[in-house]
């Protein structure tokens, strides 16, 4: 039986450059507006007058952090369930795909999918998404976003090593809660990383929020 593959996303290490959605952008052709991968921030806390000097302001429990998010490669995808047509399949290795010749535009799969990791195409009318760089993984290599983190903080490999390695942890606010799809994804906290559903901050930039 083949392995199956997923990511480690190290939230201590991300920096929140870019350089990941950039890269993917770059290796995918990707117009402007249209991603594979993108940088959610998640950030809290507020301020109170200063307890010495109450003219002046102190900041009380303020914390940031970034995800590279994209597609999780699930093992229970609600893309696949979603798509009326067949059109995504997931490989033997885990890796989610879609057959572009079946599919029809609908636009379900992206409804579904609580990652917002797919992306439709206008010009073709069809729906698009990661598909880990298979073409260079089949032959030894890395994805263009784990080979393009300055911070390395984005690792790909068999799940069940990134696990024994890394820890069970698949979910920080603001993702979605693990056990809704069962994502193939290993993230290492950052020192104040939140559980998902329990955050008390919010998304610094909520252009494409999770679901």
């Amino acid at each position: 039986m083949t392995t199956a593959l997923g990511f480690r996303i190290d939230a201590s290490a991300c920096i929140g450059c870019r350089t990941c959605v950039i890269a993917c952008k770059s290796k995918n052709g990707l117009p402007p507006g249209r991603h594979f991968r993108r940088v959610v921030e998640y950030s809290g806390g507020g301020w109170i007058p200063d307890p010495e000097d109450p003219t002046l302001m102190a900041p009380s429990g303020i914390f940031a952090y970034c995800l590279s998010v994209s597609c999780m490669h699930c093992e229970e995808p609600a893309c696949l369930r979603a798509c009326p047509t067949g059109a995504l399949r997931q490989r033997d290795d885990g890796v989610v795909v879609i057959e572009s010749s079946r599919c029809a535009g609908c636009r379900y799969c992206e409804w579904a999918c609580p990652y917002g990791a797919l992306s439709y195409d206008p010009s073709s009318g069809r729906m698009a998404k990661c598909d880990l760089c298979i073409d260079l993984v089949d032959g030894g290599e890395e994805p263009w976003c784990v080979t393009a983190c300055v911070t390395r903080a984005l690792e790909v490999g068999p799940i069940h090593e990134l696990r024994e390695r890394y820890g069970s942890l698949d979910a920080l606010a603001p993702l979605p809660p693990g056990e809704r799809t069962r994502p193939r994804l290993v993230i290492t906290p950052h020192p104040h990383g939140q559980l998902a559903g329990r955050g008390t901050g919010h998304s610094s930039n909520p252009e494409r929020d999770l679901r």
